[in-house]
């Protein structure tokens, strides 16, 4: 699969933060470099909680990152864990909030690219805010 250096950029940073995982429990590290429009990058990493429900993604990590930087609009999202795992349905769910036609690269720790998709495609039929447009006029 033929990247652009920029793709494979964000695919180092999610190995590079993937490092940071605090995974007690799993033992299931995963790293997330999330690109904005404007080239900015952040990342998140996976951060376990005894309370397992209190529990933070990656994907969503990053997505709060740059929230709170200020950034709303996204290009690609790199995601890495040991085996390529897909995002789950609650990061699936934070990032239609800001564009279903998001690029995501699933790799390994290795930096294998085992899928190359959308969120869209991961997350077809997705809520979002469009559905809600029309709520306040019931």
């Amino acid at each position: 699969m033929n990247l652009s250096e920029q793709e494979k950029a964000l695919i180092q940073a999610a190995i590079e933060v993937s490092k940071n995982a605090y995974i007690p429990y799993s033992h299931y590290p995963v790293g997330a470099a999330l690109q904005t429009s404007t080239g900015e990058v952040f990342t998140g990493t996976n951060t376990e909680n005894a309370a397992y429900p209190l529990t933070i993604c990656a994907e969503r990590a990053a997505v709060f990152s740059a929230v709170s930087a200020g950034h709303q609009n996204f290009a690609r999202l790199a995601v890495v864990s040991k085996d390529g795992g897909s995002p789950c349905g609650s990061c699936r769910q934070v990032l239609a909030e800001f564009g279903v036609e998001l690029v995501v690269l699933i790799c390994d720790l290795s930096g294998e690219i085992k899928h190359k998709t959308t969120v869209k495609d991961l997350l077809p039929f997705a809520f979002g805010p469009a559905n809600l447009e029309h709520s306040s006029k019931i």
